[in-house]
């Protein structure tokens, strides 16, 4: 293993962290973040190449969600339930803001499939550049190629 790469996997599991462990370490060394919260802590306490970040977070205390709970409730007619599904849905989106937010501008990649969200996706990378992103399915070496491509 090579500690020429490091990159920090932001995810409510283990699946992406165990992956990419098993399959990419020979070119990267990961650390994973459950949530935002951590993810930002960590970004502040080590060195990092590149962020994998997963969209949806919906297996984290909701306490942990970036993101304000009544302002997006006032979305949803105040229904704080679906704004609570909306923020899991989207928590990729607010981790990545917060990033940004606090200086990194390292690339991330994005475990989302996009592709049915053409004018969210341009604006995302217009705003967050850079960054890219892999369908949810993406394999251990499509990974691999964008984590070197980016």
């Amino acid at each position: 293993m090579t500690d020429d790469l490091h990159v920090l996997v932001v995810e409510d599991g283990e699946e992406y962290t165990r992956t990419l462990t098993r399959f990419c370490a020979d070119v990267f060394q990961f650390t994973r973040a459950g949530d935002g919260p951590e993810a930002l802590a960590l970004m502040q306490s080590a060195r990092f190449d590149r962020v994998f970040l997963d969209m949806r977070f919906d297996r984290v205390s909701p306490g942990v969600l970036l993101g304000d709970l009544a302002t997006t409730a006032e979305r949803f007619n105040g229904d704080p339930n679906r704004a609570r599904q909306f923020l899991e849905d989207n928590q990729g989106a607010y981790i990545l803001a917060a990033l940004r937010a606090a200086g990194h501008d390292i690339p991330v990649v994005f475990s989302h499939d996009f592709d049915a969200e053409p004018r969210r996706w341009a604006s995302m990378a217009r705003m967050y550049s850079p960054v890219r992103y892999l369908p949810d399915n993406a394999s251990a070496d499509a990974i691999r190629a964008a984590l070197l491509g980016i």
